[in-house]
């Protein structure tokens, strides 16, 4: 009844090709570049180009973490829902504790969310970590502080992308303005947009990178059988 395109690599193509053809891309770096089109895949939405803050070293620090087999740790279980397993390079273990059944206690005692709570189970966790927070202002205004303290060990990455009304885009300009304090690098989405959705993308935009199973467009390589010589070799010509 409906035309429409059916063909998963053609759609790949042809998305990434609108965005190519619509976003402003100039500012991005050439390691910068394909997490910005992946972002912008994820949510939709070519002006959301401007709003991406990549801090300096991001993409070798987050790679270099992926491959050395570091943790991600994230602050919702629908950002680790949304980060594909088989794109990690090194089995890399997703952690989100929000849901611990020792969290509800422990907000109730330092006085804030369940998800800024739940980054003080970070301790072991955290040192050359790759962070990705995609939904809770709170836990990444708590992660701020106790790394830059030193509360906690310093992360690899952080990719802060918070979404909402309330201390979403405050939460961002504070690592934006913030992380060097730190001395850590950061990704994020300035104003009050983010979620689950980017900042899982970026995560997977990362491990493509480190590993890299796909095309920069999104679509799978092409691979050609071999042909038999005529001394009875294989050549993949």
């Amino acid at each position: 009844m409906f035309d429409y395109l059916r063909d998963p690599q053609a759609i790949y193509r042809q998305s990434f090709a609108t965005i190519e053809a619509e976003a402003d891309l100039a500012r991005f770096s050439p390691e910068e570049r394909p997490v910005a089109i992946r972002i912008i895949h994820a949510c939709g939405m070519v002006e959301m180009a401007e709003n991406i803050v990549f801090g300096p070293d991001a993409i070798a620090a987050g790679t270099t973490a992926l491959l050395a087999g570091k943790p991600i740790l994230t602050d919702a279980e629908m950002v680790r829902n949304g980060i594909i397993s088989r794109l990690l390079p090194a089995q890399n273990p997703v952690i989100c504790r929000l849901n611990d059944d020792n969290i509800p206690a422990l907000a109730a005692l330092i006085g804030t969310t369940r998800s800024a709570a739940a980054v003080e189970t970070w301790t072991n966790d955290i040192d050359g970590a790759v962070i990705a927070i995609g939904n809770a202002p709170t836990a990444l205004f708590h992660l701020l502080d106790a790394v830059i303290s030193g509360h906690l060990p310093k992360p690899a990455l952080i990719i802060g992308m918070p979404v909402g009304f309330v201390g979403a885009a405050e939460s961002k300009e504070a690592l934006i303005n913030h992380a060097q304090d730190a001395d850590v690098p950061f990704i994020t989405l300035r104003g009050r947009f983010g979620g689950s959705a980017v900042t899982a993308a970026t995560v997977n935009a990362l491990a493509r990178i480190a590993k890299p199973a796909e095309n920069a467009d999104g679509t799978a390589p092409v691979t050609t059988a071999p042909v038999a010589t005529k001394d009875g070799t294989a050549s993949h010509d």
